[in-house]
């Protein structure tokens, strides 16, 4: 039985054990089971965190492909707000004392608005979009108001979403987005860390810096300053065991080039046909870009509207780009998405969220279960609490994503080559066994169970080598431990494959 399956049998043990206690009668045990249940079998929780301004809410518009949540300055910012794959679009708000409303929505320009007024924003405890997505079939994605915001109660509801007081997150793993690494941010990041991840490092935490593009103040180059100082972040961020990877971004041109309209396209073809000194001048800022008196071929209010969805930056680059070659708007979408980061963001996401959605899902069912069976004791569930203490420090993948964190700044004696192999093994790269062995799927398939017990053998070996530290023999433990994983699942394939030839 796996961890998934395990755990899953474990909550209906307990919530079986406080049903039929005369004791837990008046109690809310077995409901907080069912809710701990229900949420197992949920999507995986992604939140989107940060400091006031850090570009969350169009990250998140970036995401899903569409403008879903409010990015102006509305009490809707100040709320947090959960978004959810559903059949048909609907909004309701959860207020404090658990009753809900439907909230009225209305689209203008392309994004939505929730009136939210008429309802006590102040009340008001959560607002749950229902949305026909695709991205969101695959994880609910949770925005949250900007913390260290100088309205003290904005920040508390983030704080109490992810950092609560029974330290149980309402997330699965976090979206950390800040614009430079602030003492605020690292604050923030060590109380995840100590929450999401418990004291051996997150299981899913990732840093973004955000509005990368402002880095080289929209300069057309600016990205390749942002990954520089990323990767100092990171290194800085992840050697305290605070983040397993830090990525640029540039929210704003991700979600317009996800959202490019053909109108926008024949927009900027236009003004590759003004003389290149016109052009540059015109560029040198936005104000110029605009100006009414511009010898540009577009109406100022046209101009306007491009600096406002694509930044300074985004016209620059979709100005080289056409200059450069690109012949239409789904060719130019697909090169300005993969320029402004989110490309890379999202695969980052599937490697450590997506392909580990069941692992980050059973981290928070089992520290939710630890929770309610120390809030209801009885000798009953005191075998169920024993076994989930167990798993928390036994389950082998919660091991593999502290250690993906760390062994992208912690020193090793591995060599190079060592590391990437040991990294890979691990699931840095996907956790297929295609991924893990770096084999072809018809060499996994003839000689994959081979090559994973050449690498169970060579990696324990490795780990009793007496020159290892602490860390480095940690490591190679891991690297072997997944290796027999991978020995063990394409041996029950092969298994699989026979009896279903048999019948």
């Amino acid at each position: 039985m796996n961890a998934f399956d395990r755990v899953r049998a474990m909550l209906a043990e307990a919530g079986q054990v406080y049903r039929n206690d005369p004791a837990f009668g008046g109690t809310g045990a077995a409901h907080e089971i069912d809710r701990c249940a229900a949420r197992l079998e949920e999507p995986l929780r992604i939140a989107l965190a940060g400091t006031l301004k850090a570009g969350k809410s169009t990250l998140l518009n970036a995401l899903v492909g569409e403008e879903l949540a409010p990015t102006d300055a509305t009490e809707c910012t100040r709320i947090v707000t959960w978004f959810h794959h559903g059949a048909t679009p609907a909004v309701r708000a959860w207020h404090m004392n658990g009753l809900s409303a439907p909230v009225p929505v209305d689209r203008r320009d392309g994004q939505l608005h929730f009136d939210v007024e008429s309802l006590d924003p102040a009340g008001i405890d959560r607002l749950v979009v229902n949305w026909p997505s695709a991205e969101l079939s695959r994880q609910t994605i949770i925005d949250t108001p900007g913390t260290a915001s100088l309205n003290s109660e904005v920040s508390q509801r983030t704080l109490r979403l992810l950092t609560p007081k029974d330290g149980v997150p309402g997330a699965d793993a976090v979206l950390y987005l800040m614009r430079m690494s602030t003492a605020a941010d690292v604050n923030m990041l060590s109380e995840l860390n100590r929450q999401v991840g418990g004291r051996s490092g997150p299981l899913g935490v990732i840093g973004v810096v955000s509005r990368a593009d402002e880095i080289g103040v929209g300069r057309i180059d600016a990205m390749f300053s942002a990954k520089e100082i990323a990767a100092r972040y990171s290194a800085e961020l992840a050697s305290s065991g605070l983040c397993q990877a830090v990525v640029p971004v540039a929210g704003l041109l991700a979600l317009t080039a996800r959202t490019l309209r053909q109108s926008e396209f024949k927009a900027l073809k236009a003004l590759c046909d003004v003389a290149p000194d016109d052009l540059q001048l015109a560029m040198l800022s936005a104000d110029r870009f605009c100006r009414p008196d511009s010898v540009l071929p577009l109406d100022s209010e046209v101009r306007v509207r491009l600096i406002e969805r694509f930044g300074l930056f985004g016209v620059r680059i979709a100005l080289a780009l056409l200059q450069s070659g690109s012949t239409d708007s789904i060719e130019l979408s697909k090169q300005l998405l993969e320029r402004s980061g989110l490309t890379e963001l999202q695969s980052v996401i599937d490697v450590q969220f997506g392909q580990r959605a069941d692992q980050l899902k059973v981290h928070s069912a089992l520290n939710e279960l630890s929770r309610i069976l120390r809030q209801y004791p009885t000798q009953r569930v005191a075998p169920i609490r024993a076994a989930a203490t167990r798993m928390l420090g036994d389950v082998h993948g919660f091991e593999e994503l502290r250690l993906l964190g760390m062994l992208r700044s912690r020193k090793t004696s591995l060599t190079e080559g060592e590391q990437t192999e040991v990294t890979r093994l691990i699931g840095g790269y996907g956790t297929t066994p295609d991924d893990r062995l770096g084999l072809d799927p018809f060499e996994t398939m003839t000689s994959g169970r081979e090559a994973a017990l050449a690498a169970a053998h060579r990696w324990r070996n490795r780990s009793s080598n007496p020159l290892n530290d602490s860390f480095t023999a940690r490591v190679c433990r891991a690297g072997s431990r997944s290796a027999e994983g991978i020995v063990a699942d394409l041996s029950a394939s092969r298994v699989a494959d026979h009896s279903t030839r048999r019948h």
